[in-house]
């Protein structure tokens, strides 16, 4: 019994795990924004575009560098001959079929060529140096879509809660005017009232729902995730958060900024990159000197040898002696074969080396027109590196202007709704105990709310405004609050 009773609760527990384990799998995840910028930097088409442009730039770096070493090339050939020809191994006429092999090998190399093999790996590193940082700058982009896209869904959470909270409190005070309108303390008209203001609350419960399902899918859309999926973000406490609008001027940020940006470091290796174009083009001006060296060999059909004679008996030559006797004399047929395949290729082996020197004289002005044209492309590289600076100083000072402004609507908000909250808190007794109409009560009750609204909008602009200080600064994006 006791080995049946083993295995039955072997079974029973592998069920278990195997139930657990898929459980788990089943309960939704939260996404924290750094989850949602790491997934879209690994899943994003943009970016992995972009991976595939810098491995193509390696490559040329590459290839540029294998430049340096010398070429090897084999040929080999087999042809046929029909009619009169000049056989390439014997120099005797041909008007048979022949056929014949060639077998080659050579090889080159570039000794100097006004230093444009060296030029060329340098504009290539420099222009795989500039698909990193643009592959950077993608992903900085993509990082701050994100953050600006999360931080709206949490401000759409904050409002449906809101509108939430807000038609609560209208539903529980419609119960009450009923009951004070049956009793006769309350007029018709007060219930009328605040029917109405529990239609536009249930209205504007359901434009924060749409306004969040529709932010949910925004962020869900950039992530490349189907919408048919379940999709939760979670919720940092951001009550106590701080920036560094107060903390930190713009031209601080600029001296920081314009070491680590991207793009800066990009419009630098492009000036680079345009520079060494400049020094190749000029390199067409130079000598040039390449070294060559080959071997070769081949086989004729019609490279034949002597391999013996017939002997005939004597015939006679047409010819007498003095006493006219007919002379005769030996002949012989001689027998010929095709000399065999491998002692053709040793003897008809060829070696050559040799010393190439190219020096440039006239080339219809192209070397000239390509220099110049090279120049040029260097003063549009410094002009966009200025312009590359002058964007980010200008980006810095407007998004330090914003993060201030943020802060300080924020703080003037929160004033405002704790202002209004006493004030309605006031309002709301009065109105509970009938010193009050409904009209004015809901009047307050709208301040209060849209105060809330002006509230969560500063609120989250300012936490965005932050982030992207953060970002000039080089840290990473989070909601962690200070």
């Amino acid at each position: 019994m006791a080995p049946i009773l083993l295995k039955g609760y072997l079974i029973l527990l592998s069920i278990f795990i195997i139930t657990q384990h898929t459980q788990a799998q089943n309960i939704e995840k939260e996404w924290s924004i750094e989850d949602c910028i790491n997934y879209a930097l690994e899943n994003n088409i943009q970016i992995k575009q972009g991976e595939i442009n810098q491995e193509i730039s390696k490559y040329d770096v590459k290839a540029a560098k294998y430049s340096t070493l010398p070429s090897l090339n084999g040929s080999a050939g087999h042809s046929y001959n029909f009619g009169q020809t000049i056989d390439p191994f014997t120099n005797e006429f041909a008007t048979t079929q022949v056929r014949s092999n060639q077998f080659a090998l050579s090889s080159s190399i570039n000794i100097f060529n006004g230093f444009q093999t060296i030029n060329t790996i340098k504009r290539n590193q420099a222009n795989w140096e500039v698909s990193q940082y643009e592959l950077e700058k993608l992903k900085n982009d993509i990082s701050l879509n994100i953050a600006n896209l999360y931080l709206q869904i949490l401000f759409n959470e904050e409002l449906k809660k809101n509108a939430d909270n807000q038609l609560e409190v209208t539903e529980l005070q419609l119960e009450r005017v009923k009951k004070q309108v049956t009793a006769g303390a309350l007029p018709e008209g007060d219930l009328k009232d605040i029917e109405a203001q529990l239609a536009t609350e249930e209205l504007r419960q359901i434009n924060a729902d749409n306004q969040l399902k529709l932010s949910i899918l925004n962020l869900q859309q950039i992530l490349r995730i189907e919408a048919s999926k379940e999709f939760k973000i979670k919720s940092p406490n951001l009550d106590h958060f701080k920036g560094v609008a107060e903390l930190i001027s713009p031209a601080v940020l600029y001296e920081t900024a314009v070491k680590i940006m991207p793009e800066i470091k990009s419009a630098e290796f492009k000036l680079f990159s345009n520079k060494k174009s400049v020094q190749i083009a000029k390199g067409n001006y130079l000598p040039s000197l390449s070294f060559s060296a080959s071997i070769g060999t081949g086989f004729s059909g019609n490279n034949k040898e002597l391999i013996r004679s017939i002997i005939l008996p004597p015939r006679p030559t047409g010819s007498f002696t003095a006493s006219g006797e007919e002379v005769y004399a030996p002949s012989s047929i001689p027998i010929y074969e095709t000399k065999v395949f491998r002692e053709q290729l040793g003897d008809n082996l060829n070696r050559s080396i040799g010393f190439r020197l190219n020096i440039p004289i006239f080339n219809n002005f192209g070397t000239r027109i390509n220099v110049q044209k090279a120049k040029l492309n260097v003063q549009l590289a410094e002009l966009a590196i200025e312009d590359s600076k002058q964007k980010l100083r200008q980006n810095i000072e407007s998004a330090h202007t914003d993060a201030v402004a943020a802060l300080k609507r924020y703080k003037a908000a929160e004033k405002s709704v704790e202002a209004l909250k006493l004030s309605f808190q006031y309002t709301q007794e009065r109105f509970n105990v009938g010193l009050l109409d409904s009209y004015n009560f809901t009047n307050e009750k709208n301040r209060l709310n849209d105060a809330q609204s002006e509230l969560l909008q500063a609120k989250f602009e300012y936490i965005f405004k932050s982030k992207i200080l953060d970002f000039y600064r080089g840290e990473a994006i989070n909601l962690k609050a200070e």
